[in-house]
């Protein structure tokens, strides 16, 4: 993004408490000693039983679009490993599917990990060989020194695929990775087959101003801090990669409207339609700059679709995957 297992909903929490009922001398009184007490009990338990359910009726009533499901585990790996990178960087990937299909690549969102497509791999496993990268700092992948930048992130998929002897793959990327999806087909273009970018502006002026913070961004983010907790051998890991992504998301021009003409590649530019950070106007208008683009909008969901409605994100992904 550039400038900016079950299902489970970010908890409703209300603010009404049982402390708050009034207490006097007849409330200390014991039960059986207490006037009408047997009209009382199933009142009390009506009241509790309300409690209990209001949460779960709000989740119900909750569109799509706020909702943020987490994803299911990732199947088992065909192989995985590091590949070194210039600065000293090692990054992470793992393989699934079938080994002699046509390769697709993964990347994640910003601050995430390749785990994070967990509803996608089962879904392209069946058609291709797919790699998930963890991006430089990211997951399993370590920083490296110097800037960090979309251009560099794309240069470390370039050594992914030479060490995996890759001369060519499809890249799907989202948010950030959709970014470092695009850099590879400005930059590396003899090396894309297809792009597949999601939830991706491609300057400053196709992201949204955000005045106030994003329910479905905090568990996004709460997940990301947990991830990294669990996988990332340095517990600053998390910290580190937040300061040295700020200024690659404040970057204020990024890609120009010259570069995007120049990528040859088949490219399918997607978004939901409730996105809270990505403008959808941008995600059209790059839909037309690209010569070779197409674009595709999934109703009812938001930068998380692919988490929200797998279903219809893995339709559109696959069967823009497999076109000729």
């Amino acid at each position: 993004m550039v400038g900016a297992n079950s299902e489970t909903l970010p908890p409703v929490r209300y603010r009404g408490q049982l402390s708050r009922f009034p207490c006097d001398s007849a409330l200390r009184r014991p039960l059986a000693n207490r006037p009408g007490v047997h009209h009382a009990r199933p009142t009390l338990r009506r009241a509790l039983a309300l409690i209990v359910l209001l949460p779960a009726l709000a989740a119900a009533e909750k569109p799509r679009w706020e909702a943020l499901p987490m994803p299911p585990p990732m199947p088992k790996a065909e192989a995985s490993g590091h590949v070194e990178v210039g600065g000293g960087a090692r990054i992470y990937y793992a393989t699934y599917g079938k080994p002699a299909a046509p390769p697709v690549i993964l990347l994640h969102g910003g601050l995430g990990n390749g785990d994070h497509f967990g509803y996608q791999v089962p879904a392209l496993a069946e058609k291709f060989r797919v790699i998930a990268i963890d991006s430089r700092g990211q997951g399993r992948s370590t920083l490296a020194k110097g800037k960090l930048s979309y251009q560099a992130m794309a240069a470390d998929v370039v050594a992914v695929m030479d060490a995996l002897r890759l001369p060519k793959a499809s890249i799907a990327g989202w948010s950030d990775g959709g970014a470092i999806a695009l850099a590879l087909g400005i930059g590396f273009g003899d090396r894309v087959d297809k792009l597949f970018v999601f939830g991706t502006n491609y300057d400053r002026f196709g992201s949204k101003s955000r005045t106030t913070s994003s329910a479905t961004f905090n568990a996004y983010a709460a997940k990301c801090r947990s991830d990294f907790q669990r996988i990332a051998k340095s517990p600053k890991a998390y910290d580190a990669a937040v300061a040295a992504l700020l200024p690659v998301w404040r970057d204020p021009t990024s890609f120009t409207k010259e570069q995007l003409r120049s990528i040859k590649a088949p490219t399918l530019v997607a978004d939901g339609d409730h996105d809270e950070v990505i403008e959808l106007a941008q995600v059209k208008e790059m839909a037309t700059l690209i010569p070779n683009g197409r674009l595709a909008v999934l109703k009812d969901t938001s930068h998380f679709a692919l988490w929200q409605d797998p279903a219809a994100f893995n339709k559109v992904l696959v069967e823009f995957l497999s076109s000729r």
